[in-house]
């Protein structure tokens, strides 16, 4: 990895203004653990039986992003990038994928997630969770994001340390 350019989240600010910092603080922290890496490095899978990979993580948060925001408050029935079954473990499989094919499809999910949290009016504005059958909000969405990408970059700092030995940031 280079050196670390992330944004830290403010200390002082709204609810909204900190949460969206904090996803994108997190987003950066993703992109950052695979920084440097060419394909066949970020295709390397965990120990057996895992096969996780850091391209298998930026394909599943691809995923997130889309299921969270662009099918709770744009399309319910919009399918998920890589499966049509609603199984976000297919996107783990990145033993075929590249780095443009992950990342392209991974900031245009984010860039829709922006977009779509900059024109919902309100935090407590709901929109509808198609797998869950109800109503959440989207404060709900962004804590629960925030949740994923905090969680999935745990595993990224293993990952990353399995390629080239760093420690995680």
């Amino acid at each position: 990895m280079t050196s670390d350019s992330r944004i830290g989240p403010p200390t002082l600010g709204s609810e909204r203004e900190t949460l969206r910092a904090f996803l994108d603080y997190h987003r950066a922290t993703l992109a950052m653990k695979c920084e440097g890496l060419a394909d066949e490095e970020l295709r390397q899978q965990s120990m057996p039986p895992s096969t996780l990979s850091l391209l298998g993580l930026v394909r599943h948060m691809a995923e997130v992003e889309r299921a969270w925001f662009r099918r709770v408050f744009e399309d319910n029935e919009v399918p998920l990038v890589w499966s049509d079954e609603i199984d976000f473990q297919a996107a783990y499989d990145a033993s075929a994928s590249t780095r443009e094919e992950a990342f392209t499809a991974w900031e245009a999910e984010v860039a829709n997630s922006r977009r779509i949290e900059r024109e919902t009016e309100s935090l407590d504005q709901a929109g509808y969770q198609p797998r869950w059958g109800e109503e959440v909000s989207l404060r709900m969405v962004m804590v629960h994001v925030l949740l994923e990408y905090g969680r999935h970059n745990g595993h990224a700092d293993f990952l990353r340390e399995g390629v080239d030995g760093t420690v995680g940031a």
